[in-house]
């Protein structure tokens, strides 16, 4: 089973109330088994809520507030639900394909923390998480490597 973003299968969940649809994403969890989530909204962010982005190591969003608690247990619940629904089919997670640049699921490069676009390698909370439990994650922007 594969741990997709749910904003990349067009589920309104970004932070403006959009989704980053992503059409090979799309036809992806469509021919395999896939469980979806936001890693934001498991962690009790709203939708819409204001952007996020890490800086040393805390979340913050672009008026100010913390949401640096939020986002960690975001990454756990996400990851929980994940492990799950993996269990009740039988299977174990094989990798992940997460949305490039998030704060939560970023892998190797997220925002800088000073909302101007600006890019430093890093990985999202969620990304970080997985990376440390083993597994195999990768962007929508990025060539499947499994």
């Amino acid at each position: 089973m594969y741990i997709v973003s749910a904003c990349l299968t067009g589920q309104n969940c970004k932070y403006n109330g959009g989704n980053n649809e992503c059409g090979w994403v799309v036809r992806f969890a469509q021919s395999h088994s896939c469980v979806l989530v936001c890693p934001e909204n498991c962690g009790g962010l709203p939708t819409p809520r204001p952007p996020v982005e890490i800086s040393d190591g805390r979340a913050a969003g672009r008026d100010g507030t913390d949401v640096t608690g939020e986002l960690a247990a975001g990454a756990e619940a996400a990851y929980e639900t994940a492990l799950a629904a993996a269990e009740a089919a039988g299977e174990s997670v094989e990798g992940a394909i997460l949305k490039a640049n998030s704060p939560s699921c970023g892998c190797g490069k997220i925002y800088d923390g000073t909302f101007t676009g600006r890019l430093i390698d890093g990985d999202g909370f969620f990304a970080k998480l997985l990376k440390g439990k083993g597994v195999a994650a990768t962007t929508e922007e990025e060539v499947l490597k499994w």
